[in-house]
C-alpha cells in the first residue's frame, strides 16, 4: 500500500497554518504576561483596618490589588492602645522591600496619620477614615459633628463596642446580612486610649493623599469626612456606601489605591 504524502501546495498550507497558530500563541502569551506584569509607580500596599473589625475585611481589595501586580500586606493593629496600633502598622511598613502606599479605614485613618510619617510611605489613602489634624482625636471629630449611630457603648474595662443588634444598620448596612451578622459576633473592641489619643504630626501635611467618602456612613458623619478630605487637599471620590465602603465597593477602593500608587513618587531618595 502506497504511503500518503503531502503535495507541495499541501505543505504550504500546513506551514501557513502553523505560522498563524504560533503567532496567535505568542500574542496570547504576551497578553497574559502584560496582565501579570508589575505596575508602574509604587508597587507595595499596606492596608490597615479600623475599629470593631480586623484585617479580613480587606480580602476582596487585597485580591484585586494582588491580581494587578501589587505586593499587599494587611496590618493587624490590636486596638489596645494608639501606640501599639501605630507600632504594628510600622512593622508592616518596615517589612516591605520598597516605597509603600498606606491605606486606612475608619480608626485606621488615625493610625496611618502618624505611621505615614515613615520614610517608606509615599502616599496615603483614607477610606471613610479619620484624617486627623494636630491635637485632634477620633473622639473630638465625633463630638464636633456627631455620627448617626448611637450604638457605641463602653464596657467596664474601657473598651468600646457596637451593640450587636445595631451593628448591621450602623456599620455595615450594604454587605450581605450573613457577613454583617458574623462581623457583629467577631467585632474587635477599641480601647478608650485608641479612640481619644491626640495626633501630634499628621503625615498628610507632607504626603500626597487620596480619600473615599462614604455618603451613607452612620459611624462617621459624611460631612466630617468631606471636611477632613478637603483640608488634607486629598483627591476625593464619593460612593453611596455604609461605613465599610471598602467591603461593599471593593472595585472602587482598589481603583483609588492604584491611582495613588501610579501617581505617587518614592520618598526613599528624598
Amino acid at each position: 500500500m502506497k504511503k500518503a504524502t503531502l503535495t507541495e501546495p499541501g505543505r504550504n498550507v500546513m506551514t501557513k497554518v502553523y505560522a498563524v497558530a504560533t503567532l496567535a500563541s505568542m500574542l496570547i502569551g504576551a497578553t497574559v504576561n502584560a496582565a501579570a506584569a508589575p505596575p508602574t509607580g509604587i508597587k507595595n500596599v499596606v492596608l490597615v483596618h479600623g475599629a470593631f473589625a480586623d484585617g479580613s475585611g480587606w480580602e476582596a481589595v487585597a485580591k484585586m490589588l494582588e491580581k494587578d501586580g501589587y505586593t499587599v500586606s494587611v496590618a493587624q493593629p490590636p486596638e489596645t492602645s494608639y501606640a501599639e496600633d501605630v507600632k504594628y502598622t510600622r512593622a508592616a511598613i518596615g517589612a516591605m522591600d520598597g516605597p509603600v502606599v498606606l491605606v486606612g479605614h475608619s480608626y485606621g485613618g488615625s493610625i496611618i496619620t502618624e505611621a505615614g510619617n515613615d520614610l517608606k510611605v509615599s502616599a496615603l489613602v483614607y477610606i471613610a477614615a479619620f484624617a486627623l489634624d494636630n491635637g485632634e482625636s477620633c473622639a473630638s471629630i465625633e463630638q464636633a459633628l456627631p455620627q448617626a449611630s448611637k450604638a457605641f457603648k463602653a464596657d467596664s474595662n474601657g473598651n468600646w463596642w457596637i451593640e450587636p443588634e445595631h451593628f448591621a444598620a450602623d456599620f455595615a448596612a450594604d454587605v450581605p446580612q450573613a457577613v454583617s451578622h458574623f462581623m457583629a459576633q467577631s467585632q474587635v473592641p477599641i480601647s478608650t486610649d485608641s479612640f481619644t489619643h491626640k495626633v501630634a504630626s499628621p503625615a498628610w501635611k507632607t504626603k500626597p493623599t487620596w480619600y473615599m467618602v462614604a455618603t451613607a456612613d452612620r459611624s462617621i458623619n459624611p460631612d466630617q469626612e468631606r471636611m477632613m478630605a478637603k483640608r488634607a487637599n486629598a483627591k476625593t471620590v464619593e460612593v453611596n456606601a455604609s461605613h465599610v465602603a471598602y467591603m461593599s465597593h471593593p472595585k472602587e477602593t482598589a481603583k483609588l489605591i492604584e491611582e495613588a500608587a501610579a501617581s505617587a513618587h518614592s520618598t526613599l531618595s528624598q
